[in-house]
């Protein structure tokens, strides 16, 4: 039974579906695994550091027999017993041993009491782990974890700051959901540093000017500048843009979003002047950084909505191409930006 909605997903990690003895959760974002295996955890076990009754390995404790063995094993003080195993890239063999185990105990083979329950790393379709847990009606569920967009990563801060009674304003939470890194684990060990750094429980809601010394100077490097660049019409800044922040870490899919967002920027402003509103009162509402003000509504004179409708198509594909193609996704990016950037020239930027 596969899970890959955010609200099946959410509903089933608060309240583990009764009959479900198994559960596989995997994806390249391996913070977000974790984080969704820890979640499960609890609602599993409320001993999770309990030895008597819950098992912890990794693929390299996969010697013969003794994946089932576990997964056979009684509980000693009562409870559910959960055995946890965590499987890293590319361990095809831990993999195919993994997969045959959770075929034999959703069959009900082994101990049906116990919780088997898989983290992995990314699995393609081949993967019998993977082909196991899609296969199971009720006794299993599968849950890929896909990379954040943004407004998952935004919900994120927004929850997390919220907690501690702190919060973004609008140009704030832009700035901030755009420099954080897609990672689950290390986007909110930036977010609990800006909560350090607002003071936790202030009540503060921070502006834009607030988080200049907290983020530093934008860097050159930065998505936002670059896409900002192309829509421009400055095709080698862009060009050079999008390769210092692949130098940072920052790859095609990421590029191809930041080019996307800043389309949809336009596309708002462009549909708020349309009915009625003035240009910078639409750049604001659109989220427009206020150091961007200037040059977005420039651009704002240029584009039509016409010309935005024609180039989604373009982000799309090469959205697309990125997580299909194999090809280089940065190379794929930056033709995104050269088609922006030469368009953008021809409408007289």
């Amino acid at each position: 039974m596969i899970l890959n909605k955010r609200p099946e997903v959410d509903r089933f990690l608060a309240r583990p579906t009764e009959g479900v003895r198994a559960a596989l959760i995997y994806g390249r974002d391996r913070g977000g695994v974790r984080e969704r295996a820890d979640a499960l955890t609890l609602k599993v076990t409320d001993k999770p550091d309990d030895p008597f009754n819950v098992a912890l390995m990794t693929d390299g404790d996969l010697d013969e027999g003794r994946l089932e063995g576990e997964l056979t094993a009684l509980s000693m003080t009562g409870g559910r017993r959960l055995v946890r195993l965590k499987i890293g890239e590319g361990r095809a063999a831990a993999e195919r041993t993994a997969g045959e185990a959770l075929a034999a105990h959703i069959e009900g083979k082994l101990n049906p009491g116990c919780f088997f329950l898989i983290e992995a790393g990314a699995l393609d379709k081949s993967s019998p782990l993977r082909k196991a847990a899609e296969a199971a009606k009720t006794a299993a569920v599968c849950i890929p974890v896909y990379e954040d967009d943004t407004g998952d990563v935004a919900r994120m801060v927004r929850e997390a700051l919220g907690a501690e009674r702190l919060g973004l304003n609008p140009e704030a939470l832009d700035l901030f959901v755009a420099r954080l890194p897609r990672e689950r684990g290390v986007a909110r060990q930036e977010i609990e540093r800006l909560a350090l750094y607002l003071g936790p429980g202030s009540g503060h809601t921070a502006t834009a000017e607030d988080l200049v010394d907290f983020l530093g100077v934008e860097p050159d490097a930065s998505l936002s500048e670059a896409a900002a660049d192309a829509f421009g019409g400055r095709a080698a800044p862009a060009q050079a843009g999008l390769r210092r922040a692949r130098a940072e870490g920052e790859g095609g899919p990421a590029a191809v979003r930041a080019l996307g967002m800043y389309l949809f920027r336009l596309r708002r402003a462009l549909v708020l002047t349309k009915n009625g509103a003035g240009a910078q009162e639409a750049a604001k509402a659109a989220g427009v950084f206020w150091k961007q003000e200037r040059e977005f509504l420039r651009q704002l004179r240029a584009w039509k909505l016409s010309d935005l409708d024609a180039l989604q198509p373009e982000v799309l594909d090469a959205d697309k191409a990125c997580k299909t193609t194999g090809y280089p996704d940065g190379l794929i990016a930056e033709r995104l930006a050269m088609q922006i950037a030469g368009r953008a020239r021809r409408l007289g930027l």
